[in-house]
């Protein structure tokens, strides 16, 4: 047999229950040809044959990303990142060392800000005292919230309030002018743009196409923020990304870079419905599934946000807040214009994906797939609920009942990774509800299917630091061991975020006739103590037989 990649002296994890385990895999062509032990691949390989020696390190399919914003997340590594960062002085010493560094930015925009960062309400004069005189805006890690300073807003034009769409907020202050928090795209949208990053924003805030047409060069460094971020996913063993944001523009980006060798992993685009769009509006998603439909780069489905987050209160509740009577969120959609959408996107047999974090977002994102099931009838659709941070017990046999995925994050739970435990806990969830918040293996008993992601750049795309934070986190007081396996854990990062993503059939199980996308982990992975994963790296990434990351102790 005639092959180009042969790997050997693995300890492989197929994530096919048909043959579970491998020593070593053959491809040719960027598929697998054969697996096998060590002796039986080793022979297949001729003089022209690339043979790589394991040494005894764990072998997995390539990980599928099954919710991030790939864009996003390249344009934000070269940004000043916060996390963790506490008190105002510091604060205040880290933006005066970005500034030092980058004299020339028009806005200062700041990644992680935590919710206490201050350790007081965050306003446009706290952050006029650390920078009056040129625009800073400090991103939430969750990326539903900035806060600006007082030029910020003035060159942004919304110091004195501006029309926003329903559930995107400019905070007023008695004065009438904004206190400098802007919770949701529409509010903040006007400050982003300020830093001349507003084509990288449009497909998340809008969904729109750029106006004008990007200039070449205007696309040569978009192109460049998309390799950025392909290089950084590539360095944590992503082979497979579910982006969550997206427009034809995007898919022109990628289409560019693939025919020039430098799309070094799968990536599906959506269409981003957002409120504003009429129905006809969803030609244009098919037409991005007609025109964008192969084995690199493809669309397919829709997106749509339903609601925010917990920590603004932007989340949509069943119930009250805790400590806020009356106050339950807001949908971003008219719930039944929502359900008709739903329905609308469902009979072109369009996949449909769901921002929902509240209960009342879940619950009204099952009742929209619901009524567009009794309205078309049954399909392979595999719809998808992003995030599902709380749930109505009611609800958690709809998932399998309708057939929808939840795509679920390890790295969100309050206290388990990089977001802090409160305030978030006790003031917007409530300790009555600790028991129905990320109830991964509820679900999963339930018989819901389940897909692992990270929301990248809402928090860190490392999967093995995922994969720590899921297998170690310490059940909330009262509420059940949400954990999954290691095996079903090690499942939603690979052939669970296939399945969700309709990619079963080409990634996340090594078998003969599957795509060669492979992770070589640092390490035997089943050996490694849960609480050091996140400190293991990544040895060898693979996409399609080509490698795209080389750790830098591993000789290939």
């Amino acid at each position: 047999m005639d092959v180009d990649l042969v790997i050997t002296n693995a300890k492989g994890l197929t994530m096919d229950p048909a043959r579970p385990r491998a020593q070593a895999v053959a491809a040719k062509a960027g598929r697998i040809v054969a697996l096998g032990s060590t002796a039986e691949i080793a022979a297949l390989a001729g003089p022209g044959t690339r043979v790589i020696d394991a040494g005894g390190r764990s072998l997995l399919p390539g990980f599928v990303e099954s919710h991030m914003h790939l864009l996003l997340g390249g344009s934000e590594l070269m940004q000043l990142h916060i996390h963790g960062l506490r008190g105002q002085e510091k604060l205040a010493a880290a933006v005066a060392k970005y500034r030092a560094g980058h004299p020339d930015l028009p806005l200062i925009m700041a990644q992680g800000a935590e919710w206490g960062l201050l350790g007081r309400p965050m306003t446009r004069q706290e952050l006029d005292k650390i920078c009056p005189d040129l625009p800073i805006a400090l991103w939430a890690p969750d990326h539903h919230t900035v806060w600006a300073n007082t030029i910020a807003l003035e060159k942004a034009g919304i110091l004195h309030g501006a029309e926003t769409q329903p559930g995107h907020i400019i905070v007023m202050a008695e004065d009438g002018t904004a206190t400098g928090e802007l919770r949701e795209f529409g509010a903040y949208e006007r400050v982003i743009a300020l830093g001349g990053a507003g084509r990288l924003h449009l497909s998340i805030a809008t969904g729109e196409e750029p106006v004008p047409e990007p200039t070449p060069e205007e696309r040569a460094a978009d192109m460049a923020v998309f390799a950025a971020g392909l290089a950084h996913c590539a360095a944590h063993g992503i082979t497979t990304i579910v982006n969550m944001d997206g427009n034809r523009y995007q898919l022109s980006l990628l289409d560019e870079m693939r025919r020039t060798g430098q799309l070094t992993a799968r990536v599906k685009i959506p269409f981003h419905f957002k409120p504003h769009m009429d129905i006809q509006a969803l030609d244009r998603a098919e037409a991005m599934h007609r025109d964008y439909n192969d084995d690199w780069l493809s669309s397919g489905f829709v997106k749509m946000f339903i609601d925010g987050v917990l920590d603004s209160h932007t989340a949509l509740m069943v119930d009250d807040y805790p400590n806020s009577p009356g106050d339950r969120g807001m949908p971003l959609f008219e719930l039944d214009r929502y359900s008709a959408i739903c329905t609308e996107i469902d009979r072109r047999r369009l996949q449909i994906a769901v921002h929902s974090i509240g209960d009342g977002a879940v619950r009204a994102t099952l009742d929209g797939y619901e009524a567009a099931l009794k309205a078309n009838g049954p399909w392979d659709s595999r719809h998808r609920v992003e995030h599902v941070e709380i749930i109505n017990r009611a609800d958690i046999p709809r998932f399998a009942a309708l057939g929808v995925t939840a795509s679920v994050q390890p790295s969100h739970p309050p206290g388990v990774m990089d977001f802090p435990a409160e305030p978030t806990l006790t003031d917007h969830i409530g300790k009555d509800r600790w028991r129905d918040a990320y109830v991964w293996k509820t679900l999963v008993d339930a018989g819901a299917r389940i897909a692992f992601a990270s929301d990248w750049p809402v928090t860190d795309v490392n999967v093995m630091r995922s994969l720590q934070a899921a297998l170690t986190r310490v059940p909330y007081d009262g509420a059940a061991d949400e954990r999954l396996g290691f095996m079903d854990t090690l499942f939603a990062y690979t052939a669970g975020g296939a399945w969700a993503a309709h990619m079963e059939g080409l990634v996340g199980t090594l078998a003969p006739g599957m795509a060669a996308d492979f992770v070589l982990i640092d390490g035997d992975i089943e050996t490694i103590p849960a609480d050091q994963l996140g400190k293991t790296g990544i040895a060898l990434t693979i996409a399609g037989g080509q490698i795209t990351h080389q750790g830098a102790g591993f000789a290939a």
